[in-house]
């Protein structure tokens, strides 16, 4: 989404504030002079670097098996030609950077961002950053290429044609070229360096990477400047020149996320860009209806005198699923939030927690929520450490499976969910109005699993602007979980490696449920119901258009009220039980027909449905006066489709 600049603007090297009274920029060919005396790796570190390598992708790399097949590549064929020439000691060494490009090679050919070798320092806290966003969005006319964010001071963005009219390289410009290549040319060659499982990943990590290129898992730039060629507001056609600069990210606590990265999925990479943004293009301050922390917000939208709820998840990246699941419930049924509409976007969220994850789905449908299966490759390592492990890391589910593989020939291990039934419906519904999932090429790892639950669950439709999520289907560990694993083990193969150089593997691969039974997430991705191409208007003001199109979706499906009031307050024994629908006039079947009820399990009369609705109506509820009671109410359609639920304790 295209953030509205906010204040003047400042001084670029002023722009991401300085750290400890330090700052926090410096110009690519600085860092790269400084870096080239820090950066050296001997034979002995390369070595312990390859090896560790070698081993997580052939005993734990889960995708390893499908990586071969639908990219026709070998990882493990070129890690042990890597070691066989650096352990030919006559051999002399190739420079560092070179050393590290191999690397980044090997693992970019499995187009996998849950598995990627991490560069030590220098590189690993700094980000190289071209002061501007750009953005894709489309007409009649074709697609375009629109500058939707910059960090230039005003002097800076001042340019002239050629024929020497004046022209300002700012927000709303179209960009035509990227250093003599047609634009679109240059993000699809940028992207072929990017590790995304299908072409419109590619495609959007090309052009996400574009101007913002963590160092700790990509080169610095080749060249140290870049012009651009683009049409300005006024109309005229200029060329900008814009240096590469150095950012220095603040500890973000990847360390920390990966110490609990048994149950995470996360795109490492666009995490770092999106805290690069956050420093350097700070948000607007807008009026919401709630927060949390700075995964999410949530506003009121109205569309065409229509009142939407919209919630933009950035991150699904928390400590406590519970509690973040406990905030959303209280965020979507607060005074104020419109309960007949909502609209839940995570375009380019990374992921992170898959527990937050898929605990929300409960909370927007009246269905049992099934989770995404886990499996891992059947080795005789991956046997080792679901055995060893410690027991909070709960992974003998997966042990008999894992042993039988010897006699079965089975390439994965049975699967199973990593979020348990307390967790994904233990609450159950609270939202009875329609839901819209938007989701892009970017929204990956623990955001690909929960569009996937919210497929897979019959939730809603799915509202892609991409044709394709990321199809990041995986659970990642770190070299660290691995070795943490192995610490009850008589022997580890595992090794730390030298100077803060950092592996992460895909460990267990994401199956799908429902209707999609069985199928790998990895690859695939969700594809969308429907399909919305952004337009000039979606990036530059709000997203207007891609609401639009969210409305007209929402206003084809029911909205339902259903509500299980205790009467007389705490110690009640009466409940008051409310009902109601609004459905399109061509489907009066999916009105409400009749409401069941049940008291800890078992079921009462029913109250049948007048007109779709159900007058306030009082609940005899029996048993021992002092018991705590689970009461369930269920609103069926007249096609009998269960269309929403409502619990609550009574005492």
């Amino acid at each position: 989404m295209a953030e509205v600049e906010i204040g003047k603007r400042r001084a670029l090297m002023d722009i991401a504030r300085a750290r400890n009274g330090r700052r926090t920029e410096q110009d690519l060919d600085t860092f790269l002079e400084r870096a080239e005396k820090r950066a050296g790796l001997s034979r002995e570190e390369r070595l312990r670097i390859v090896e560790q390598a070698l081993l997580v992708m052939e005993m734990n790399y889960v995708h390893l098996p499908m990586k071969r097949a639908i990219h026709a590549i070998d990882p493990i064929q070129q890690l042990k030609l890597l070691r066989f020439q650096l352990a030919e000691w006559n051999a002399s060494l190739e420079p560092t950077i070179d050393f590290h490009r191999r690397m980044l090679s090997i693992f970019g050919s499995t187009r996998d961002l849950h598995t990627l070798y991490l560069l030590p320092q220098p590189f690993r806290d700094c980000t190289a950053f071209l002061p501007f966003l750009i953005e894709q969005c489309f007409d009649r006319s074709g697609e375009h290429f629109i500058v939707t964010r910059t960090a230039l001071r005003d002097e800076d963005a001042r340019c002239q044609s050629e024929d020497g009219r004046e022209a300002r390289f700012e927000r709303g410009v179209e960009v035509l070229a990227w250093n003599g290549v047609p634009i679109a040319r240059a993000i699809e060659i940028n992207g072929e360096s990017q590790a995304g499982s299908n072409p419109d990943a590619r495609f959007a990590r090309g052009l996400d990477n574009l101007t913002i290129r963590p160092l700790n898992s990509t080169l610095p730039p080749d060249e140290m400047w870049v012009d651009i060629v683009f049409r300005a507001n006024n109309g005229v056609v200029a060329t900008h020149r814009s240096s590469w600069l150095v950012h220095t990210t603040r500890d973000t606590g990847d360390d920390a996320a990966w110490s609990s990265s048994k149950r995470t999925a996360l795109d490492v990479k666009r995490t770092r860009i999106l805290e690069v943004k956050k420093d350097l293009y700070p948000r607007a301050d807008a009026e919401t209806l709630g927060s949390i922390e700075d995964v999410l917000y949530a506003v009121k939208k109205t569309v065409r005198g229509q009142a939407l709820g919209y919630i933009r998840i950035f991150s699904f990246d928390v400590e406590d699923a519970r509690r973040f699941r406990t905030a959303f419930a209280r965020l979507i049924t607060r005074d104020g939030f419109p309960q007949d509409g909502l609209v839940i976007d995570v375009r380019g969220n990374p992921g992170g927690n898959i527990r937050a994850a898929e605990s929300l789905l409960q909370l927007l449908t009246p269905n049992t929520i099934e989770p995404e299966s886990f499996e891992f490759l059947n080795t005789p390592l991956n046997f080792q450490i679901c055995k060893f492990a410690p027991d909070d890391w709960n992974l003998e589910r997966w042990l008999p499976s894992i042993g039988d593989s010897v006699m079965t020939g089975a390439t994965y291990s049975a699967g199973f969910p990593l979020t348990l039934e307390p967790l994904c419906n233990g609450v159950g519904q609270v939202y009875y109005g329609p839901v819209v999932l938007i989701t892009d090429a970017l929204s990956y790892s623990a955001t690909d699993i929960f569009a996937a639950g919210f497929q897979d669950n019959e939730v809603g439709p799915v509202l892609g602007t991409s044709g394709n999520t990321g199809a990041g289907g995986a659970n990642f560990w770190s070299l660290d979980d691995l070795l943490r694993a192995q610490e009850q083990a008589p022997t580890s193969p595992f090794r730390k490696l030298p100077r803060g150089a950092e592996l992460i593997v895909a460990m267990r691969r994401s199956v799908r449920v429902g209707l999609r039974a069985g199928s790998p997430l990895e690859e695939f991705g969700v594809l969308p119901d429907v399909l919305h191409y952004m337009t000039r208007r979606d990036i530059l003001s709000d997203n207007v258009d891609l609401l639009s199109r969210a409305a007209r979706l929402i206003r084809q499906r029911p909205s339902y009220r259903l509500s299980v009031t205790p009467v007389g307050g705490n110690g009640a024994r009466r409940v008051l039980v409310t009902a109601a629908s609004t459905v399109p006039t061509s489907r009066d079947s999916r009105r409400i027909a009749r409401v069941d009820l049940y008291v800890d399990g078992r079921p009462v009369p029913s109250i049948d449905a007048v007109d779709g609705a159900v007058a306030p109506t009082e609940v005899e509820i029996a048993g021992p006066g002092r018991s705590r009671h689970a009461f369930e109410a269920q609103a069926w359609d007249g096609a009998g489709k269960l269309v929403a639920v409502c619990r609550a304790s009574i005492r």
